[in-house]
């Protein structure tokens, strides 16, 4: 969500809702992940090549994903590695230089302007200073980084300091994505991330000091403990911040196949009517606050 469409274009029929209630695919990548193919050495080797006589001259955009976490947010489904060990972090940085290098032989010769970069993960922050000083250095080794290009991160706030901020803004970062999920302290204890507003607004306070031009800030709907009410608190807190972009996703509970969401008391999950209420409110409040719904 984004700061023009009015609200009244989102129309929740229930009956659609009931038919398309079943577990599939996220929609947030595309092609789906069921649609994903073993992609060997061979094959990138090809579709890389194809960008002599399919694509020369566009810019490329890469992304980065930086697997660890110091603690475990029981809600999460993403690829991730608990530790506090740098010596793995240090490892898996060696390991991804390579790659950078591999993929770069792959282009077409002075094939490898790049427009977008995004460091995701786990906690891309996790990495020290030093260890993102190698990595930005690797990739501009390799790839050719557009003055004007969008550069983003996703940050932890719990995690990152005023000195790494600046560190971000060095390295050549303009686009923070800033995890909050909610401000309601019932619903952090519930999920195991407890993170103060206080902390979260010095981090955005520090990124528009260091001339960050674009500042998201994630939130989860779905999540144990959730109400409309509570949820609305954390929106008009979200709101005083006046973020230039909002995520709004849907927590999906599949303690089936991510072991640290079992931690979640069945009992505490809300219904989905009130998941539904409570993404129709965050529709409602923020376009009325001038963000354009955007999906």
């Amino acid at each position: 969500m984004s700061a023009v469409d009015s609200v009244d274009s989102v129309v929740f029929d229930p009956a659609t809702i009931r038919r398309f209630d079943i577990n599939g695919p996220r929609y947030t990548s595309y092609p789906t992940a069921d649609r994903f193919v073993p992609l060997t050495a061979e094959r990138a080797r090809h579709h890389l090549g194809e960008r002599a006589t399919q694509a020369a001259g566009r810019p490329l955009s890469l992304y980065f994903h930086v697997p660890f976490c110091n603690t475990i947010c029981y809600y999460c489904a993403c690829n991730k590695i608990i530790t506090k060990d740098h010596g793995r972090s240090a490892k898996y940085l060696r390991y991804l230089a390579r790659e950078l290098a591999l993929q770069a032989a792959y282009l077409p010769a002075g094939d490898n302007v790049v427009e977008q970069l995004h460091w995701g993960g786990g906690t891309p922050t996790f990495l020290s200073h030093a260890e993102m000083r190698d990595l930005m250095a690797a990739t501009r080794r390799h790839f050719t980084l557009r003055e004007d290009g969008e550069y983003s991160i996703e940050v932890d706030p719990r995690k990152v300091d005023r000195a790494t901020v600046a560190l971000l803004g060095e390295l050549g970062f303009n686009r923070m994505s800033i995890g909050v999920q909610d401000f309601d302290e019932r619903v952090q204890e519930a999920i195991n991330r407890i993170q103060s507003e206080a902390e979260t607004m010095a981090v955005i306070d520090a990124a528009r000091a260091n001339g960050f031009k674009s500042i998201s800030l994630d939130l989860i709907y779905g999540l144990p403990r959730q109400s409309v009410e509570g949820f609305e608190r954390t929106l008009d807190r979200v709101l005083a911040a006046s973020p230039d972009r909002l995520s709004i996703y849907n927590y999906a509970h599949l303690p089936s196949l991510f072991k640290p969401q079992r931690r979640i008391l069945e009992s505490d999950m809300p219904s989905a009517d009130q998941r539904l209420q409570i993404l129709s409110l965050a529709i409602s409040k923020l376009t009325a606050a001038g963000y354009v719904f955007i999906g």
